[in-house]
């Protein structure tokens, strides 16, 4: 009797069991179901938003790169190759402050590198110290400048500010490379970007070697900024020069998530970055 009762109940446990194993499935099939449909009428919804609004390329872009939401990461990364550039904004006073002749940055950020510079000979280092520290500068710009091309230039934006925003900072580069007033960064942005830069460089090191190693690595930008401009527009008959405007233009043209480097290729040879 109790055997019988015992093999009644294992009977009832394995039914149960197999009726939450049926409903545990038919429920995963729903979840599936609702997961599936979600994801393929949210891309539908994408491709219908993209496909309703278009970028006026005769309008300032300032308000219209918003508007394309996820569909702005692909459409600004296929460049327009032209010499002239957009239009930014309505404001003629604005649109004039985002356009740059290239000489510009080292006639003004020179003189500014020899101040501070002669600040750390007043404070008693000799030339061969300056020319260390000021190489130092120089090397730390370099990190710098793979770093902020890679984790902040090309930082994946979907949303209305972050993707005006991205196109203002970077985005614009890459959709018009060949723009020659857009270039270079405004003096005003990098005298902005300099104040709490060279608190945090007098933070890091002595009284004496700030001065002298925040020009190095003012000196490092302004190489940067000066080679970009070349690599784009220059006609390179070194060999290290062709082969730094084939790596950059490999990066706008061919595979844009690698080669951040501007004026070397260290950083992406020791970060394996480097276009293949």
């Amino acid at each position: 009797m109790n055997r019988k009762k015992s093999l009644v109940g294992k009977g009832k446990e394995r039914k149960g069991k197999e009726r939450k194993g049926k409903e545990k499935k038919k429920s995963d099939k729903q979840s599936l179901f609702f997961f599936s449909f979600s994801y393929f009428f949210r891309l539908l919804l994408i491709k219908m938003v993209a496909g309703r609004f278009n970028v006026d390329m005769k309008k300032p872009l300032f308000s219209q790169v918003g508007h394309l939401g996820e569909a702005y990461q692909e459409w600004v990364h296929q460049p327009i190759v032209s010499k002239e550039g957009p239009r930014f904004f309505r404001s003629d006073v604005i649109e004039f402050l985002t356009r740059t002749i290239w000489w510009v940055v080292p006639v003004v950020w020179l003189p500014v590198i020899c101040y501070f510079t002669m600040k750390s000979i007043q404070m008693g280092h000799t030339f061969p110290q300056i020319s260390l520290i000021l190489a130092s500068g120089i090397f730390i710009w370099t990190l710098l400048e793979y770093t902020f091309h890679r984790f902040l230039f090309h930082i994946q934006t979907k949303t209305y500010w972050g993707n005006t925003i991205h196109f203002l900072l970077h985005g614009c580069h890459h959709k018009h490379p060949m723009d020659d007033l857009r270039l270079v960064f405004p003096p005003t942005a990098i005298a902005i970007l300099c104040l709490p830069f060279y608190s945090l460089v007098r933070f890091l090191s002595t009284p004496t070697v700030a001065p002298a190693l925040f020009g190095g690595c003012l000196l490092g930008y302004v190489i940067y900024d000066c080679t970009h401009f070349y690599l784009h527009h220059g006609q390179p008959t070194t060999s290290q020069g062709r082969y730094l405007k084939k790596y950059h233009l490999n990066h706008h043209y061919r595979i844009q998530n690698k080669g951040f480097g501007i004026t070397s290729s260290l950083w992406d040879r020791v970060f394996g970055t480097m276009p293949t």
